[in-house]
């Protein structure tokens, strides 16, 4: 997540988004589709996608959180298939919870 903080972060590593603190519901329900999604993607129902619904994403929106997770689990699986490694400065903000900057536009 953008902005995530250090807490978020070592949650998600342990497997334990949910105990992370200021999560809104938003994040709660994205995070809840994408773990499921990720995990057991042949288990998933229109069910799981009612709080997103509730929250007013259409079918474009809900394609779109889709194509994000599954472009995500295509990329890690990638990385690890070829064993990449993280370059120092990712390794770094991983290490200790610092986010990385982005580049400013000049």
């Amino acid at each position: 997540m953008e902005g995530g903080t250090g807490e978020l972060v070592s949650a998600i590593e342990r497997g334990a988004w949910r105990e992370a603190s200021g999560l809104s519901e938003r994040d709660i329900a994205l995070c809840t589709v994408a773990e499921k999604m990720s995990g057991k993607p042949t288990k998933m129902v229109e069910e799981d996608w009612k709080p997103l619904r509730d929250m007013g994403f259409d079918d474009a929106a809900c394609l779109e959180v889709g194509h994000i997770i599954g472009i995500f689990n295509y990329l890690t699986r990638m990385a690890d298939g070829f064993g990449l490694l993280l370059d120092e400065g990712t390794q770094q903000a991983r290490d200790t919870g610092v986010a990385l900057e982005r580049a400013s536009a000049e």
